[in-house]
């Protein structure tokens, strides 16, 4: 395919497993590749935005790294969904819990996601266009949490185009039932819905925009286990 390798991709075809992992840090792509997966190659190392394949269960699943925001991602996911056969996509990532039941190391799963982003509009629909995650493989890892005992928060999440966002409407999010902000998904899910593939966010709470409380860089890069054994159970079901 003329279109393989990619500018960002140096995969060949038949690299990538039908699901990939996603997580925004290159190092916890490396970790996920070197903790969870059997037989982990590195298939993509453009830019150093590692991908792996390898194993799981005896099955094969791909993790690769999307960089941060939703432009970066946007690039991974179309390729991905586009060029290389992926069908699913899994966000890992971090996001700041905004609501009093959401608290520091919790995991949320965005069924939906509001956004400041005008990401849409390429799309030249004359319609508010609805971000929203794959209801199949939302429910898959629904179970799949329940089977490691976990109670994830599931609802809509609010994907910023700011990280250092001066205007902090958190309440005005809060009062929208936003659990969590984060910076990709929605353009993940618009990738998805325009590919015909399924995507979803299962985020960890690292930090928490109300109260402060917040995780060290170590444990973000490395201590978000449980929201990786979910992705990784439900990539293989």
């Amino acid at each position: 395919m003329s279109n393989i390798p990619t500018p960002h991709i140096s995969a060949k075809l038949g690299d990538f497993a039908e699901t990939v992992l996603m997580p925004g840090d290159p190092l916890r792509s490396k970790f996920i590749a070197e903790n969870f997966l059997e037989g982990a190659e590195l298939v993509n190392n453009v830019r150093g935005v590692q991908g792996y394949t390898g194993t799981y269960k005896g099955r094969k699943v791909s993790v690769m790294a999307s960089g941060m925001g939703m432009p970066a991602i946007g690039i991974y996911s179309y390729e991905l969904f586009n060029f290389y056969d992926v069908k699913n996509i899994i966000r890992v990532g971090t996001a700041g819990g905004l609501r009093e039941e959401v608290k520091v190391k919790d995991i949320i799963m965005g069924m939906a996601c509001m956004t400041n982003s005008n990401w849409a509009a390429q799309y030249e629909i004359n319609a508010v266009l609805p971000a929203v995650c794959s209801y199949d493989l939302l429910k898959k890892a629904e179970q799949a949490a329940a089977d490691l005992g976990v109670k994830p928060h599931i609802g809509t999440i609010f994907s910023s185009d700011v990280f250092y966002d001066s205007t902090r409407d958190y309440d005005k999010w809060r009062s929208m039932g936003v659990l969590g902000v984060e910076m990709e998904a929605a353009a993940l899910y618009m990738q998805a819905a325009k590919a015909g593939k399924n995507a979803l966010c299962i985020c960890t709470v690292s930090d928490h925009m109300v109260t402060g409380e917040s995780c060290s860089s170590d444990e973000r890069q490395t201590a978000f286990t449980t929201m990786m054994e979910i992705a990784l159970e439900t990539a293989i079901r």
